[in-house]
């Protein structure tokens, strides 16, 4: 019988001693949770674990568990040097030769080719990445979305068996193991089922682990208040509760905002704006709000979530905000069938129905006018948009 693709993440991982763990770039509380929470979990089993993130991650999030060592992680790339010859036209019996120039304490690799001449741009000069038995992406829909790494090193990801665990209903399924779970209100609630099979027995759900997953529980479910909130994810919340999640010291550093925080948050609500015909409002945030303030780049407290996701008659809200190299779109549907992930989607980004976010490269400035036609045009030629029916996977 075939596995399913939990199972198949399962075995692979099991047969993995190297293993590097990725989240999507600016991760939120789901992500960097997930990540985390993963990484304690498979360096207890007695694996090499390497597990980073790129762009910025919420400042309410660094009391989590491992938060600091992973903050400034990067791939170190190994000490030898790869030298990759296109020998199309030269033929392949290349004779490679070197020679020591002692008083300049240089080395020169001479390559002769059999036929042809040899020219700079067919010859590639790279330093080696160091070798993983799997990489792991969680809470990320594409191999895009996860930052530099992927443009940096694409041969890591089709040299190296791969495995993404996601939730979201936009997963390309970019791995050669996908686990995607379209139901689950976040990926923190898939990994409590993973953690459970890979420790056959063992309890590997103590408070550290807990903690983290129930971050990601929280912060993908509004604390429990979005419409994407199900019986399972709550029957999930408890049992990492009574595993030893600190739920109080969560909830506080989520929820308290400093006053600096509360200045921008006046600057976003002061910069609102309304189409009642199409149902919806929006604010934005520019690089000199943050920096006026000295707050880091991209760090809006969760303004999207507290505040703009409390107002009445509109169907969804959504932020611009001006981040280095490019515009950041988050969006949160207010109306019960109404899905914000469809148009996420039409500027390559994703998330699932209640929650979504896109990124735009250019000042926002230049591209403010084209999100906005984009949006309202979809929004005319499909007024109401809802999620289609989903089939659970396992």
């Amino acid at each position: 019988m075939e596995l399913t693709p939990k199972a198949q993440a399962v075995e692979l991982i099991r047969q993995s001693q190297n293993v590097l763990i990725l989240t999507h770039r600016d991760p939120d509380g789901d992500a960097l949770g997930s990540l985390l929470a993963l990484r304690t979990v498979l360096q207890r089993l007695g694996k090499n674990v390497d597990a980073l993130f790129f762009g910025q991650v919420p400042t309410s999030m660094s009391f989590l568990p491992g938060y600091a060592e992973v903050k400034e992680k990067t791939i170190t790339p190994s000490n030898d040097l790869i030298i990759t010859i296109d020998s199309r036209n030269t033929g392949e019996d290349l004779k490679l030769g070197y020679k020591k120039i002692v008083d300049e304490h240089r080395i020169q690799i001479v390559i002769t080719p059999p036929k042809g001449a040899l020219m700079p741009e067919d010859v590639k000069v790279e330093r080696s990445i160091p070798k993983y038995d799997a990489v792991i992406t969680l809470d990320c829909s594409t191999f895009e979305l996860l930052g530099p790494i992927y443009t940096e090193f694409p041969d890591l990801f089709f040299e190296t068996p791969t495995v993404s665990i996601d939730h979201h209903v936009t997963n390309s399924y970019p791995a050669k193991v996908n686990w995607v779970d379209m139901t689950a209100t976040s990926t923190a609630e898939m990994l409590v089922a993973l953690i459970e099979a890979l420790g056959r027995g063992e309890n590997l759900l103590d408070e550290e682990v807990a903690t983290c997953l129930l971050t990601g529980l929280i912060t993908d479910t509004g604390s429990f208040q979005n419409m994407s909130t199900t019986p399972k994810s709550l029957t999930v919340a408890a049992q990492l509760v009574a595993a030893g999640a600190k739920h109080q010291e969560i909830i506080e550093h989520i929820s308290s905002k400093s006053l600096t925080t509360l200045k921008l948050w006046g600057r976003a609500l002061a910069k609102i704006q309304a189409n009642t015909d199409l149902r919806y409002i929006w604010t934005e945030l520019t690089t000199s709000d943050f920096a006026d303030l000295d707050l880091p780049d991209g760090d809006d407290g969760s303004l999207i979530d507290e505040l703009l996701k409390s107002a009445t008659n509109v169907d969804f809200v959504f932020i611009l905000k001006e981040k280095e190299g490019g515009v950041r779109g988050s969006m949160r549907s207010v109306a019960k069938d109404f899905d914000v992930a469809r148009l996420a989607a039409i500027f390559g980004g994703g998330g699932h129905k209640a929650a979504a976010g896109f990124r735009v490269e250019g000042e926002l400035e230049s591209v403010r006018g084209e999100i906005l036609t984009k949006i309202e045009a979809a929004l005319q030629a499909a007024p109401v948009l809802v999620t289609p029916i989903i089939t659970p996977t396992s």
